[in-house]
């Protein structure tokens, strides 16, 4: 019998995470009863009493698996830090608000078992902020530039995939781990599922402007060096039109010596050309940034203490 793993990261979610596993249990026992399942709950140092829950869940059910991280790594460092401890030879991830409907899990498994390596749970109408919708389709738009997703493959953080694919992501040890770079890296043959996406009933997303900035840059600068190909291009072009600025300038003054002196074009130029190389030095800083952190060994993420450490028998 297969083994299924929910990995579920979860962060200010005391009054969520309850019924979320409640749903998936409800899953599990009616539609889903041909698999074993394990529920691994990360709480990523939730500031209320999330752990608490978690570890209440965990002496009610023995399949359920608590891992309480030292402090807050985020959502990526949290799902990989679930990956690794999963046994499944399928791994579903989902959210811990709810929003994500555990009891259309069956949708992703049935395409994984039809011969898909990962699928994707894709929003017909999402219920999110402006603000989350507007940093999803940035992060979208990074992905299709800078990591070569299909423009037609939807990318969300309710997904399965197949073990094989886990143990590739989990394979990654570094600091700053993007878990949709290490997904398309891993397989191409990856596809989606229409599943609907519920409103939020409690609390708000934890991902604020700064943080949707950060996964931004993060997944920026993660697995391509397309970035610095980039700035190596803008440069070129900033050089170039410097160099026939300068020629016109020189040929200007030669045919009319009674011309002055461009003091605002040659400021404005100034800052330019100043600004391009500023921009470009602080993505070349880091990209060294990141370098240095790998060699010094930064974790991914702390383990604490970790609740239900056992093989999961139901």
């Amino acid at each position: 019998m297969s083994l299924i793993s929910f990995v579920i990261p979860c962060y200010r979610s005391e009054q969520t995470i309850i019924k979320v596993v409640e749903e998936i249990q409800a899953a599990m026992n009616t539609r889903l009863q041909q698999y074993q399942y394990e529920v691994i709950l990360v709480n990523d140092c939730s500031p209320d009493q999330t752990f608490e829950v978690i570890r209440t869940l965990c002496a009610q059910h023995n399949h359920v698996k608590g891992i309480n991280l030292a402090r807050n790594f985020g959502q990526h460092a949290a799902l990989m830090a679930g990956l690794r401890y999963s046994k499944g030879d399928i791994v579903i991830c989902l959210d811990d608000d709810g929003q994500t409907p555990a009891d259309e899990a069956w949708k992703l498994i049935e395409k994984i078992e039809a011969g898909a390596d990962v699928v994707y749970a894709k929003y017909e109408h999402k219920q999110h902020s402006v603000a989350r919708n507007l940093g999803s389709r940035l992060n979208d738009l990074m992905a299709r530039t800078m990591l070569g997703k299909p423009k037609e493959l939807y990318l969300s953080s309710y997904f399965a995939a197949k073990k094989f694919v886990v143990d590739e992501m989990v394979r990654y040890e570094n600091s700053y781990p993007y878990v949709i770079g290490l997904v398309l890296r891993a397989t191409k043959k990856i596809e989606n599922v229409s599943v609907r996406h519920r409103e939020r009933e409690v609390g708000s997303s934890g991902y604020t402007i700064g943080k949707l900035f950060g996964l931004w840059c993060n997944g920026f600068t993660a697995f391509s060096i397309k970035p610095l190909r980039i700035a190596t291009v803008i440069g070129g072009m900033s050089a170039s039109a410097g160099f026939i600025y300068a020629i016109y300038t020189i040929v200007k003054r030669l045919m009319n010596p009674l011309v002055p002196a461009g003091f605002s074009a040659l400021m404005s130029a100034t800052l330019f050309i100043g600004g391009m190389l500023m921009l470009m030095l602080g993505l070349i800083g880091e990209y060294i940034g990141r370098i240095y952190i790998s060699i010094n060994n930064a974790p991914q993420y702390v383990i604490r203490e970790i609740v239900n450490d056992e093989t999961i028998e139901c």
